[in-house]
């Protein structure tokens, strides 16, 4: 991953076009979870105290055309807010609107130009749209890498027409990536879990390739367990992958990484808040229950394995999370990689919309080395997928 970096880019006086990602949650108007406003705020603050002139491009859901409840406008005192400076507003991104902006920005000043989306053809990459955005600018910075997956004018057509780099935020992305999966100190854990192994199929055939050790969560250990002729009872399991799962396990075997399941269940009869529960071994699961967390002995082999490892990858929680008392696995899991963590022991990187939110609710976020708030591009870069906006950013490097 070679790229330049905004670090190294003079920006004094030139217009920088940045996209960024403020793909927010929002409710009513209100946004619910500044997260990846607040992230961005380091290379506003270069950008600001280094005199660019900055114009931030972004898309916000997924509006068909121009679409009132999908402006942007909505979000100025919150960026305000959050990166304390004042942001300008343009009612589009291309056109006059954004060209009268651009001419009037100042040195210091940031201005956000209207949804990208709006126009069909940033989805398409369209060549006659993207010269239209590239036109406003001097200098191109990718500080999306949530968006780094879609090969769109804004997140990786722009890198063919500007002199382009990676904002801070992306280049911190980039480099805690690489230092877990790419070039990590060994032994490897990678944690997964999530409901289904139908939707992570990729990333579990790219990581037994990687990593010493694959620890399976969530429902998705249910249809390993199912493959390897065990009881699930009424858990969700998906049967029907059984083949899929042996051939990961086959490959596994194969690249000398060791798979584990969990070694004891929560199980319930009935699902709802603070349902009565028995923990049971995962050998004598009841064909009766349903299992929604892993057990304690689970947690405990997940401290015996991390005592042994240097570095560890979390994507999704190991049960039902969301639900009170069957977040105990996740929870307790989390600690312990938090505790490791702070000990300098280990190097933990994680990431996906569920991981986020199963770890804030554990209390310990902020004692990872690093929590990537990208969804689905930070599950493609764990397929070993190229990610179009950042191929992008290294191929401009290297012509360069």
């Amino acid at each position: 991953m070679d790229f330049q970096s905004l670090k190294n880019m003079d920006v004094t006086g030139k217009t920088v076009l940045l996209r960024a990602d403020l793909n927010v949650p929002a409710k009513d108007g209100v946004i619910t979870d500044t997260t990846r406003i607040d992230r961005l705020k380091p290379t506003i603050d270069f950008l600001t105290k280094n005199g660019a002139k900055t114009l931030v491009l972004s898309h916000f859901g997924r509006p068909k055309g121009v679409t009132p409840e999908f402006s942007l406008e909505f979000m100025l005192p919150t960026l305000e807010k959050s990166w304390g400076t004042k942001v300008g507003f343009a009612k589009d991104c291309i056109g006059a609107p954004a060209e009268q902006a651009a001419a009037a920005l100042q040195n210091g000043q940031v201005t956000l130009l209207e949804n990208v989306r709006f126009h069909p053809e940033e989805e398409k990459n369209d060549p006659a749209f993207t010269k239209q955005l590239a036109a406003l600018g001097e200098i191109y910075c990718n500080d999306a890498f949530s968006a780094a997956h879609r090969a769109h004018a804004s997140t990786e057509g722009l890198a063919h027409h500007l002199p382009a780099c990676a904002g801070m935020l992306m280049e911190a992305e980039l480099n805690a990536l690489n230092a877990a999966l790419e070039n990590p100190a060994r032994p490897v854990l990678a944690l997964v879990g999530g409901a289904k192994v139908s939707t992570k199929l990729s990333v579990l055939h790219n990581l037994v390739k990687k990593v010493d050790y694959l620890l399976l969560g969530g429902g998705m250990a249910n249809t390993f367990m199912y493959a390897l002729g065990m009881e699930v009872g009424k858990s969700l399991c998906e049967k029907d992958m059984a083949d899929e799962a042996k051939a990961i396990m086959a490959t596994a075997k194969a690249a000398n990484c060791e798979i584990i399941l969990p070694i004891d269940r929560v199980t319930i009869t009935e699902f709802r808040e603070n349902a009565p529960f028995e923990i049971y071994a995962a050998a004598d699961m009841p064909a009766e229950r349903e299992a929604v967390d892993a057990g304690p002995a689970t947690v405990e082999k997940i401290r015996e394995v991390l005592a042994e490892c240097k570095t560890v990858l979390w994507n999704g929680p190991l049960g039902v999370f969301e639900v009170k008392p069957f977040d105990n696995g996740t929870n307790g899991a989390a600690q312990a990689v938090a505790e490791f963590t702070k000990a300098g022991k280990i190097v933990s990187v994680a990431g996906g919309g569920d991981t986020v939110s199963a770890l804030e609710q554990a209390g310990c976020i902020e004692d990872f080395t690093y929590v990537s708030s990208a969804g689905g591009a930070f599950l493609e870069w764990m397929e070993g997928k190229p990610l179009p906006g950042v191929e992008a950013l290294s191929s401009q490097k290297k012509a360069a």
